[in-house]
């Protein structure tokens, strides 16, 4: 289709604002889907995606749109994820429109991811469509959004459309909006084909489908192009677009968005962001590519070491699908072969988990997330280090250096001092405060990675009883007092069970995995001790008491000797099974610890 026809755009918003149900109405709406396959969360593929509610997989879809001047126009949709772990696909996503939808509940007003992804769009220069959604609730304010809009985002609140998504309120403005404001895609004058591969997934019949967008040029089948960031040259076996199902197409032409298949078998081979050229004469790189760095790492092992191979395959599959997601092989004394797990951020390490259990059926266990520290050793060298077994002696250690980021909170007013109290508790330091509106605040602060890991944004949505919320983004590294805190099950290490902690904090999570150690840890023939260490000193103790036969049953009455002399004797045999007797640790020890 001509150029001047075709319009590029996506959807933009915090998570749970309507992005999903939108693209549901305009899929509808365009007829690119008939009544009768209507399904809600049209785009969201996965299960999990339909049960959380949330976008994990950026949607690319084409959909053809009669206006009301009579032309027919390509309006090509990518539907991007709204979370803070997920903001490289949504930046990556961006990059190959030229306008965005930014929706707005009308109901919770401007939130932390709202206005994270709507710097994104700033940064790529994209055309900015204001949508009100979810005007038909009853609590909805649509002139608070209004304000919100031009106070915090500095957009004009007249640009607004209002919608209800749900309702199908709206519809045809927005799909208007789209033709008459957001630019048609423009050639970059480049010699030859110019295309962004913006994601990519698995097909056992074809290999690795990856989606572009073209922007100089035409990408058809037969041609022989090049993967500038690989250096790989394949031949194109065929090109299509998505209605949201594939479908085959003679060729893409500027401006378009679809996908391609050529003879690419391995995930390795196709970097996201990458730019796709003519072989024989190859054009400049596109902007848009950057390689990703996971911030948060964890250990998985298969439940069944038998699981092994099949664990190793099914997560080659699976980093093909997802290209933040990265492994290695690791061993562990006590939980065998498995593989040490890259992730962006906490979510994302949730869903690759469940989706390994879900798609993939596979028995898996997770040990304790932690990020990478930087460490300067006494002979200047400097390592980077993720797993707390590798973590050197502190006699060559010069300084210990924890990654940090720079928090968005937006709360209501009346829980300003809950929010400092939890940033203090979280060893966090106050940037400083705006005012939003006459009832939110917006806090930013410094904090270490490690402590917002876990609990940190239950910790908020429950402190401000679900009306807070939080965005953040990486900052420098920042030298700190970290230790390596020990956990020993009769005198010997369990590697398993070892993390960094800050020194303030190691005392009380000692205290707290001894205690959860004694309830899991099966009674043995002898009492067995479980200590928590620092280096060589113990700073929490707990011990799992003996089971106890009762040897002095046969004995009835007689000289009170006797039966000392025999439990002396029950004494000696315990004290010897001790010395080499080992303590078998079930694996539901392992998951029911590292679960909490």
């Amino acid at each position: 289709m001509d150029a001047a026809h075709i319009r590029n755009f996506s959807i933009i918003a915090h998570i749970d604002h309507g992005k999903t149900t939108l693209s549901d109405r305009l899929l509808h709406r365009t007829g690119t889907i008939a009544t009768r396959d209507m399904e809600a969360q049209l785009l969201d593929s996965m299960d999990l995606e339909r049960e959380r509610g949330i976008t994990i997989k950026a949607h690319p879809v084409t959909m053809l749109y009669k206006a009301k001047n009579g032309e027919t126009y390509e309006l090509n949709l990518i539907d991007t994820p709204g979370h803070v772990d997920f903001s490289y696909e949504v930046s990556r996503s961006l990059s190959a429109c030229e306008g965005a939808l930014l929706i707005v509940d009308a109901a919770q007003g401007v939130e932390a991811q709202t206005v994270a992804n709507v710097h994104l769009a700033m940064k790529q220069n994209l055309l900015i469509i204001p949508v009100i959604n979810k005007i038909d609730l009853p609590h909805a304010d649509v002139p608070m959004a209004k304000q919100q809009l031009e106070d915090i985002l500095a957009i004009p609140a007249e640009s607004a459309l209002l919608a209800s998504a749900k309702e199908g309120i709206g519809i045809e403005e927005i799909l208007e909006a789209i033709v008459e404001r957001v630019p048609p895609p423009k050639p970059t004058g480049a010699v030859s084909l110019q295309a962004l591969g913006f994601d990519s997934f698995f097909d056992t019949y074809k290999g690795v489908v990856t989606h572009v967008r073209v922007f100089n040029g035409e990408l058809k089948a037969g041609m022989m192009v090049k993967l500038l960031h690989s250096g790989k040259t394949v031949e194109v076996k065929e090109v299509g677009s998505f209605n949201p199902k594939p479908y085959i197409r003679e060729k893409l032409e500027v401006g378009e968005t679809g996908y391609f298949t050529a003879n690419i078998k391995s995930p390795k081979e196709v970097k996201m962001g990458d730019t796709v050229t003519d072989s024989r004469h190859p054009s400049g790189v596109l902007p848009g590519f950057k390689e990703i760095h996971p911030m948060v790492f964890s250990g998985i092992y298969p439940i069944n070491t038998a699981d092994y191979e099949h664990l190793k395959a099914n997560m080659g599959k699976l980093q093909l699908n997802d290209s933040a997601f990265v492994y290695q092989a690791e061993t562990s004394v006590a939980l065998g072969f498995g593989f040490r797990c890259g992730f962006l951020g906490l979510l994302h390490l949730e869903i690759v988990q469940e989706r390994l259990r879900r798609e993939y059926g596979m028995d898996i266990i997770a040990t304790y997330p932690s990020v990478v520290y930087r460490i300067t050793m006494t002979d200047g060298i400097v390592k980077e280090i993720d797993n707390p077994a590798f973590l050197p002696e502190p006699n060559y250690i010069t300084k210990i250096e924890e990654p940090m980021v720079k928090a968005f909170i937006i709360c209501p007013n009346e829980n300003i001092g809950d929010m400092m109290a939890l940033i203090s508790e979280k060893r966090g330091s106050f940037d400083h405060t705006e005012t939003l509106d006459a009832k939110r605040v917006m806090l930013t602060s410094l904090l270490p990675l490690s402590e917002i890991l876990i609990d940190f944004h239950d910790r908020i949505k429950s402190l401000t009883r679900g009306y807070g919320s939080m965005d953040y983004e990486y900052a420098d590294y920042q030298e700190s007092h970290m230790i390596k805190l020990d956990m020993l099950v009769n005198g010997e290490s369990v590697d398993a069970f070892s993390c960094i902690v800050h020194r303030d904090k190691a005392e009380s999570r000692g205290r707290s995995l001894a205690a959860k150690l004694k309830e899991v840890i099966p009674r043995q023939q002898y009492q067995v001790k479980i200590q928590a260490a620092i280096g060589g000193k113990i700073i929490a103790s707990e011990s799992v008491s003996a089971l106890r036969k009762d040897v002095t049953a046969k004995c009835y009455g007689g000289d009170i000797s006797r039966k000392r002399k025999l439990l002396e004797k029950q004494k000696e045999g315990k004290k010897r099974m001790k010395s080499v007797g080992s303590v078998n640790i079930p694996q539901e020890a392992f998951i029911e610890v590292l679960k909490s």
